[in-house]
């Protein structure tokens, strides 16, 4: 029998959902959000995009594998609260090191468990993402509700400057390799590579595990630095990271990256697209519910080739705001939203989606390469860099 203690989830709208804590006891207030991956849930919880959410996990039994030191895409367990249907505390992986439960309770992360996470995610997608309360303190639902309504929320809030790093700094970690861990690139391998600095909005360890892996040398830089100086360090390429919240609250970064566009080939990833976008004179806006999970269909609009992909985002580019300003190179196949940019005359390109994965399908990941071939023939042939490049693409998969 479990006896678990109480706890609640009440959203804003005045649902309330009944379950048990498990995690750190307490009370936390974001977004709820749901995400339809089916494994990766510890990538997921940090993840630095989530900060300032509740996530939902559609996968009905999470905890399985337990938690480990090596699966992790920052610093520390970035999402507010945790929301799964049944959690599994006794997990079965020879890679485990902690259950999942211990985890949240070490990083202080409130989550509840027993739940319909069904008739949760239904509400959403027919109401929207909303605020919530998640509380283990206070079982009051009037009181919960009241709590949620007073929630800030997402839109006009910058939460990069919460999560940025405070200095500049170099990353040398490769990727994985069973049995030996993540491999940090050698001194010689990095002499003569070409230097990419990564503006740090919210960045994903592994994303830069796969600049490394690439063939980059990189320096990570605070999402504050201005053109003059990212410049300053005469980059090879740029990459904008991932990251949370509203990009419209972000007008220092957008200010950025239009100063360093034409001058150097730019790589952007989620929250560094849709700044992309705002620095091109675009428009962004909030989707209903966003996109959260591993298994979204994308199509790149000159091949017509579709790949499935990861995702974390609750804002998009407004398409029609960057007419003649950028090629629109990938729709999104489930509601149609903007998924990629590339540059006519002016050496960019960007997706909405993560093709580093962690956790996801491993069918973007060419991207990196293809940042690499744009730094490579940039020098020779300026503008028309990347429009040679994707042309050798196609050809290729022809």
């Amino acid at each position: 029998m479990n006896t678990r203690r109480e706890a609640i989830l009440a959203l804003a709208d005045g649902r309330i959902f009944r379950g048990r804590a498990f995690g750190a006891i307490g009370e936390t207030v974001g977004e709820v959000v749901f995400n339809t991956a089916m494994t990766g849930y510890q990538e997921v919880l940090t993840d630095p995009s989530y900060r300032g959410q509740l996530v939902c996990m559609t996968y009905p039994q999470i905890g399985n594998v337990g938690t480990n030191a090596e699966d992790v895409e920052s610093r520390r367990v970035f999402v507010d609260g945790f929301i799964v249907k049944e959690y599994l505390e006794r997990p079965s992986n020879w890679r485990a090191q902690m259950a999942l439960g211990e985890y949240l309770e070490a990083a202080r992360v409130v989550g509840i468990e027993g739940i319909d996470t069904r008739a949760l995610v239904r509400h959403l997608r027919t109401h929207g993402a909303q605020e919530g309360v998640i509380s283990s303190v206070d079982l009051d639902p009037a009181s919960l509700v009241a709590k949620a309504k007073a929630s800030p929320g997402l839109v006009g809030r910058d939460l990069v400057k919460e999560i940025t790093c405070a200095e500049p700094y170099d990353w040398e970690v490769g990727d994985w390799e069973l049995g030996s861990g993540y491999r940090v690139a050698s001194k010689a391998s990095l002499a003569g590579a070409p230097m990419v600095v990564a503006l740090d909005y919210g960045i994903k360890l592994n994303i830069l595990r796969r600049l490394v892996s690439t063939g980059f040398r990189v320096k990570v830089l605070p999402a504050g630095f201005s053109a003059e100086q990212i410049l300053s360090y005469d980059p090879d390429g740029i990459f904008l990271s991932n990251g949370p919240a509203d990009p419209a609250a972000l007008p220092y970064a957008r200010d950025a990256v239009a100063g360093v566009l034409g001058k150097k080939p730019v790589f952007g990833i989620c929250l560094g697209h849709q700044i992309l976008g705002l620095a091109l004179g675009g428009k962004t806006y909030k989707l209903d519910f966003g996109h959260h999970g591993a298994n979204h269909p994308v199509m790149d609009l000159r091949t017509r080739r579709v790949e499935i992909t990861s995702h974390n985002h609750g804002f998009a580019v407004e398409s029609e705001s960057l007419a003649g300003r950028a090629e629109l190179s990938h729709l999104n196949l489930n509601d149609k939203t903007l998924e990629g940019l590339r540059g006519t005359g002016v050496p960019f390109f960007s997706v909405q989606y993560h093709p580093e994965a962690s956790p996801g399908p491993h069918d973007s990941s060419y991207l990196f390469s293809r940042f690499k071939k744009l730094i490579e023939a940039f020098p020779r042939f300026g503008a028309d860099a990347l429009d040679r490049i994707v042309a050798d693409e196609r050809a290729e998969q022809r």
